[in-house]
């Protein structure tokens, strides 16, 4: 199995379809560590300012706490100190829902992971969310259904779809036009794949 980084936040948490292999680290964001317990999941590291949620008490996993004046979200800091143990996969439960601006706090965090040539994937009820910058990502084939695809942080060129129902090629996105907006798998058996030559792209793919 793929060694990776699980990280649990404090929003709606959906509970992990996969078992992670042994070598994989899971971190708590402050208030994630109910979260986890509750996908029944052990955190090794809590990290957090526990400004929503105490420090908890008589755990087994390392405690981090962290200032409340501070610019790094829960989240940011979760996703430092897995870079920081050489881990370039990040999978983030609890991460959406709630408030929106802690959603959109987490998907910068996704773009964030792209500049140590390390990839993060939000993961809620019915879809996963990734962001690729200057490079490609190939939906995973079990993935059927709505994949929708969005210039982020500014304009994306040299987009290209393939495998999907609706094609583009080498084609500019912008961030005021989504054009990719709920494309979906073909029904061919070829991998559907999405890549961008300059900028970075925001992707939705079923769950």
């Amino acid at each position: 199995m793929e060694k990776l980084c699980v990280i649990f936040g404090a929003g709606e948490t959906f509970a992990p379809r996969k078992s992670f292999a042994a070598n994989s680290l899971v971190i708590a964001a402050d208030g994630g560590y109910v979260s986890a317990c509750r996908a029944g999941l052990v955190p090794d590291i809590i990290i957090g300012d526990f400004d929503s949620s105490p420090v908890p008490d008589g755990v087994a996993a390392h405690v981090v706490k962290l200032k409340r004046e501070k610019d790094d979200t829960d989240m940011l800091a979760a996703v430092k100190l897995g870079l920081r143990r050489g881990f370039r996969t990040f999978v983030i439960y609890g991460g959406v829902g709630g408030r929106l601006d802690h959603t959109l706090a987490n998907i910068a965090v996704l773009r964030y992971l792209n500049n140590f040539d390390a990839s993060g994937y939000l993961v809620d009820s019915n879809s996963v969310s990734t962001v690729v910058t200057d490079g490609k990502f190939v939906i995973p084939e079990s993935a059927r259904g709505i994949v929708s695809v969005f210039a982020y942080g500014g304009v994306a060129t040299g987009v290209t779809l393939s495998a999907l129902s609706y094609k583009l090629e080498n084609a500019t996105l912008t961030p005021d036009f989504p054009l990719g907006v709920s494309n979906e798998t073909a029904q061919s058996a070829a991998k559907a794949s999405v890549s961008v030559k300059d900028g970075s792209l925001l992707i939705f793919f079923p769950r």
